[in-house]
């Protein structure tokens, strides 16, 4: 579908919905939006690809999708770092996973810290990392043979209710709650992660003629509730105590979830959805409202992964539903890749699907952006889709703006220290800032050294990870991607995702120690 095609789309969907105000630029090609793909490691869904992949493939099968997603202009990966009380990490509170090293407990040959090397990359092509972690599932089956003797299910086997042909930790017992929440904390405090990320597993969804036997805690701590509202209080003291914990020790480090895409039905409280489906407060016993109301969580990514005409759940009235219901947070809108051409709903076949649901989530002013579940959809398959969106939706680079919790003005600018060009690149040196830590800095292409415009996407050169050596900032851009302009600005963007007043410098001379402008007409 051509862009003009698209931009009818939403201006009916504008008018038949009735919104007030229309950005063509904002639906179009927005400077700052979230562009985030899960990268689902539980039964090797994405990567690693087999549980007995070597080291070396498992870094290039890793490498490739951030190349690959780099390319289409994204700039968060969503990676499951925990599935089932396991971890790809070195962890004093969970074995080695065995989907990452084919069994449980063995760690990588040769030995390599996976977080953080991927998080480095990550990084180093300008992706936020966002650290996903699913609590309560102990594990994936009944099969006690696969798990490590130091899993949790056989050190404390009290913690664990079997239902479903899974094993989960009771939510209810303080001792498990204080227990997750180390395992969270010591990924706060030994990586470099953006974000700590929690999915849609609470308590687990209903399984017909199955009960979750909680009756033993319930007993001991549920006086006084009905067992649903104790069971979200439980939920809820969780995500309370994870959000205190994160920003104890990292305040920079976003705390989000990504619950199911319904809150509430509307035929069971007034305030819900035009929805006949499970939701989260009712079935999960989730309640995100109340935590975006505490503040408690800075981004949520509701997973709408419907059609936007299904007849049960429509994406189009639940995105505008939770545009109109979200408050304190970010609200980014979560996609199913995984259905293109793979569901009951004859919808997904329209290779259109994905890139209409961009287009009209672009056009309520607080959502801003996107995650796709998962990452092998866009890897080898459908491309069509992949095309259409690189030609389109995602044709410039975005950065995702700081979440509203995090917002700040940042006191330095980018002092220039030395400038010079050759036939290859261009290179630059900057005094480290004094007052801010930085994460990346923004290069912003213009003709002329007072008018650039630094809200224009089309002008986004390159985002450089910052190296900081001996008080000092030092990168090179390829001289192909800034011939084409006369002059460039450069920003800084902090750990909290804030952007600093810009520095415009003349490309036209070389320079040293020179005095830089500061165009004042672009923010």
């Amino acid at each position: 579908m051509h862009k003009n095609q698209h931009l009818l789309y939403s201006i009916i969907f504008l008018f038949f919905f009735g919104w007030n105000s229309f950005s063509q630029e904002k639906i179009l090609h927005p400077k700052n939006e979230f562009r985030g793909v899960w990268i689902a490691t539980v039964v090797n869904i994405d990567w690693p690809q087999k549980a007995t992949d070597n080291v070396e493939k498992e870094k290039a099968d890793y490498l490739e999708i951030l190349e690959a997603y780099k390319k289409l202009n994204y700039n968060a990966v969503i990676v499951q770092i925990r599935s089932v009380g396991d971890a790809i990490y070195p962890s004093e509170f969970a074995p080695w996973s065995r989907f990452l090293t084919g069994k449980e407990g063995l760690a990588p040959n040769p030995y390599y810290d996976t977080l953080a090397w991927m998080i480095e990359q990550a990084h180093n092509r300008g992706f936020e990392f966002h650290a996903w972690l699913n609590p309560y599932r102990a594990t994936f089956d009944l099969n006690k043979n696969l798990l490590s003797p130091n899993h949790d299910l056989f050190k404390h086997p009290e913690w664990m209710i079997e239902y479903g042909g899974k094993y989960y930790y009771d939510p209810a017992l303080p001792e498990v709650q204080a227990h997750l929440t180390k395992v969270v904390k010591e990924v706060v405090d030994k990586y470099d992660v953006d974000a700590i990320h929690f999915d849609d597993y609470f308590y687990p969804y209903a399984v017909p003629g199955k009960v979750f036997n909680d009756n033993a805690s319930y007993q001991k701590y549920g006086a006084g509730l009905s067992r649903s509202d104790w069971r979200r209080a439980n939920v809820s003291n969780f995500v309370h105590a994870i959000s205190n914990t994160i920003k104890e020790s990292k305040p920079w480090v976003q705390f989000g979830i990504s619950p199911f895409g319904v809150w509430r039905n509307k035929y069971q409280d007034p305030r819900g959805s035009e929805t006949q489906s499970t939701s989260n407060y009712d079935d999960l016993y989730a309640d995100p409202m109340l935590w975006m109301d505490q503040k408690w969580i800075d981004y949520i990514l509701p997973q709408l992964y419907w059609s936007m005409n299904n007849t049960r759940a429509s994406y189009s009235k639940l995105v505008k539903w939770w545009s109109e219901n979200s408050n304190n947070t970010a609200i980014y809108i979560g996609h199913a890749t995984y259905k293109i051409r793979a569901d009951g709903d004859k919808n997904w076949n329209y290779m259109t699907e994905i890139p209409n649901q961009i287009d009209l989530l672009r056009t309520f002013k607080n959502v801003s952006g996107s995650a796709y579940f998962s990452s092998k959809w866009f890897m080898g398959k459908n491309f069509d889709v992949v095309r259409h969106l690189e030609e389109n939706q995602y044709k410039y680079p975005a950065l995702p703006a700081a979440v509203p919790n995090l917002k700040h003005v940042i006191i330095d600018t980018p002092k220039v220290l030395e400038y010079s060009k050759d036939s290859i690149k261009y290179n630059f040196t900057f005094q480290s800032p004094l007052n801010t830590k930085v994460r990346y800095m923004v290069v912003y292409g213009g003709e002329h050294i007072s008018k650039i415009d630094i809200n224009d996407a089309t002008k986004i050169i390159e985002k450089v990870t910052v190296k900081e050596v001996d008080g000092k900032i030092t990168f090179a851009i390829a001289a192909g991607k800034l011939n084409l302009y006369k002059a460039c600005a450069v920003t800084f963007i902090d750990y909290y995702a804030n952007e600093s007043t810009p520095t415009a410098i003349d490309l036209k001379k070389p320079y040293k120690n020179y005095t830089p402008n500061q165009p004042n007409e672009n923010r």
